[in-house]
């Protein structure tokens, strides 16, 4: 009977143990963009497999399980870090002052003066010619 058993439940296992290794990986990937939502469901999923890797302990083979838990943390740690790479190598982006070349420069177009607009100096209005209310207005509503 054991035997019969563990013929049937050793691939379960085994099985199990790629599920929670892919799901292993696609958190590492979404826990690297900050995808918390897509990380979040990729250990719910992993939860699965890892429990179906557990079937493969009932022929006292427990490699598949112990592969699963260890995606998983290598999945943290290594999302963990390149999360913080990815962060360093935007953070050096941004900060970086792009250099205009010289003749980029002298071609950019100078704005008019404000003079020159016909309504220069008149409020602005929304676009349906409705003045803007102040913030101790109150409005009104037909009930």
């Amino acid at each position: 009977m054991t035997n019969t058993l563990a013929s049937f439940l050793v691939p379960i296992g085994i099985a199990g143990a790629v599920i929670a290794v892919v799901c292993a990986l696609i958190t590492t990937f979404a826990l690297a963009r900050g995808a918390a939502g897509l990380a979040g469901g990729g250990a719910g999923v992993w939860i699965v497999g890892a429990l179906l890797s557990l079937c493969a302990s009932f022929a006292m083979l427990w490699t598949p399980f112990f592969v699963a838990a260890g995606a998983l943390v290598a999945a943290f740690v290594v999302g963990a870090v390149l999360r913080r790479l990815f962060r360093g190598v935007a953070l050096t982006r941004t900060t970086v002052p792009a250099q205009v070349p010289a003749k980029a420069a002298a071609q950019v177009p100078v704005a008019p003066p404000a003079d020159a607009s016909p309504r220069a100096g008149a409020p602005r209005t929304p676009a349906r010619s409705i003045p803007a209310r102040a913030i101790t207005e109150t409005v009104r509503v037909a009930s």
